[in-house]
């Protein structure tokens, strides 16, 4: 219902489906999913095309609202409702998500400072004339000093990471 309606109203007002698009800022195949019924677009989208095609979201879900019939307009306030907290919800998960990656990367780089610390670079008393032994030290060698150079920096942004996303009171 929904996809028939916003395909009707959009050729109602004149607009092509990239018309519609830019007004929306997504990409035409948006709109065409859309009207196909392969998607739908979420409650904010929701309200942004309601407000392109000047036209009620009641009229785009379908519902007919008379001022005097309220239990529609509760009923759609109630899937409205129910579609802003599951996308609250989600918004919530990912944002704690990230805030306990960012947490592990910053555990992840100190430990592998400390490890660094702790063996203080073995390999210079390696034995270099084996070609195996040379590529290896190498290798470790270029390991620490990319590490130490590029580990400061990703810590700094993980740490404000983690300031930004933490749980506000």
């Amino acid at each position: 219902m929904l996809n028939e309606n916003i395909k009707a109203i959009r050729k109602s007002k004149g607009l092509s489906q990239q018309e519609l698009a830019v007004k929306l800022n997504v990409v035409r195949q948006t709109i065409s999913k859309w009207e196909q019924g392969l998607s739908v677009p979420d409650s904010d989208m929701l309200l942004s095309i309601s407000e392109a095609l000047e036209t009620p979201v009641s009229t785009l879900l379908g519902e007919n609202v008379i001022e005097s019939e309220v239990d529609d307009l509760k009923a759609i306030s109630a899937k409205l409702e129910v579609i802003n907290l599951q996308l609250a919800q989600r918004k919530t998960t990912r944002k704690r998500i990230l805030h306990w990656l960012l947490i592990s990367l910053c555990v992840v780089i100190v430990a592998i400072f400390a490890i660094l610390l702790l063996l203080e670079s073995p390999y210079l008393d390696w034995n270099y004339s084996d070609p195996e032994t040379a590529v290896l030290g190498v290798a470790v060698h270029s390991f620490e000093w990319l590490f130490v150079r590029v580990a400061p920096i990703i810590l700094i942004g993980a740490i404000t990471g983690i300031f930004l996303t933490r749980k506000k009171e």
